[in-house]
């Protein structure tokens, strides 16, 4: 089905295909039929499947990654995918309209995107009031969370409190972001001493709260060895919970897409298929230099189910997809879920 809507869908400009699809994909899950025919289509279960990391039970290790759903709008629907957990945000203290538009673009032959959204989203109490309205059962939300544009990094620690505080009793887990490449100068929190005091402040607040949420650190795959070992030292000291690996990349080589048209599009976060080794080797190095309790969130390039076994094969525990999505549908989560079962079963 998605084959034939798929060239349709490419007609469209990239924001308004997103938009299009997620309405109508909540429209349709309201209908008790579309529903169960979702949820035979592209639900797959298996004991299996089921992971337990950070205190959470995963029924399936396949995660939307943020930034799709960055309202907590789409939750109940998009659950009709089979995610295992959903990730919600970016979102800032304050609502914020991002980056001029166009801001998203596709690259076809790299089956690859290219965006700078600039953390636009409604601002947290949307969010929470969308949390509110979840009606899905047992879902594992994650929280994503950054600082408003105009907010000097001096001064970031208190946007990310706020959002910290706001979503505290409607998340399951939190993720720090001073990883995305499209709000100015956010990827300076990354070094060691900003990102200290950053994680510091948030574990203090974590650990008063009878029941703390895991915190976990999305990072960029830009990162030289010399910055990701110091992340490590800081993420260890602090004691976090785990690290997404990775956000979107700066670098453009070996692209197929001519000179022309990456210069046309200009700056922003290219996600996809050229990320996929680059994310994986970083996973595999993070896994290298942590203990085996310490959680990794692999994202960036699964576009594949033999992608997905790559990034757990080099030491993720959980996945997340986004753009494999935007090329290959709705089937994905179930196609990796299914042969992760596969080799389950002939592991045992």
């Amino acid at each position: 089905m998605y084959r034939l809507l798929k060239p349709l869908l490419f007609t469209l400009e990239p924001e308004k295909a997103h938009g299009f699809t997620v309405t109508q994909l909540q429209r349709l899950s309201k209908l008790p039929l579309a529903s169960s025919i979702m949820q035979h289509y592209w639900n797959f279960r298996d004991p299996a499947l089921e992971v337990e990391k950070m205190g959470l039970r995963f029924k399936n290790p396949v995660g939307l990654a943020a930034g799709f759903d960055k309202n907590g709008a789409y939750i109940d629907s998009m659950h009709h995918l089979g995610f295992g957990f959903l990730e919600v945000g970016t979102i800032t203290p304050i609502a914020q309209p991002g980056n001029d538009k166009p801001r998203l673009f596709r690259l076809p032959d790299d089956q690859a995107l290219i965006n700078r959204m600039g953390f636009n989203n409604d601002g947290v109490h949307r969010l929470v009031e969308n949390l509110k309205q979840v009606k899905t059962p047992g879902l594992i939300i994650g929280g994503n969370i950054g600082k408003n544009k105009n907010t000097p990094n001096e001064q970031a620690i208190e946007d990310y409190l706020i959002c910290f505080r706001k979503l505290f009793d409607y998340v399951d887990y939190f993720v720090v972001n001073v990883s995305s490449p499209n709000t100015p100068g956010l990827r300076n929190l990354q070094e060691k001493e900003p990102l200290t005091q950053l994680l510091q402040v948030l574990q203090d607040e974590n650990n008063q709260k009878a029941h703390r949420r895991p915190i976990l650190l999305k990072i960029a795959p830009d990162l030289t060895q010399q910055q990701l070992d110091d992340v490590l030292v800081v993420v260890e000291d602090q004691q976090l919970d785990g690290i997404i690996a990775t956000n979107t990349t700066l670098d453009r080589k070996g692209l197929k897409a001519p000179d022309s048209l990456l210069q046309k599009i200009g700056a922003g976060g290219l996600s996809g298929a050229p990320l996929t080794k680059m994310a994986t080797q970083t996973i595999a190095y993070i896994r290298r230099h942590t203990k085996s309790s310490f959680t990794i969130i692999g994202v960036g390039g699964i576009m594949s189910a033999d992608d997905a076994i790559e990034k757990l094969d080099n030491g993720a525990d959980l996945i997340q997809i986004y753009t494999g999505l935007i090329f290959r549908g709705p089937c994905l989560p179930k196609e990796i879920n299914q042969m992760i079962a596969r080799r389950s079963t002939k592991r045992h």
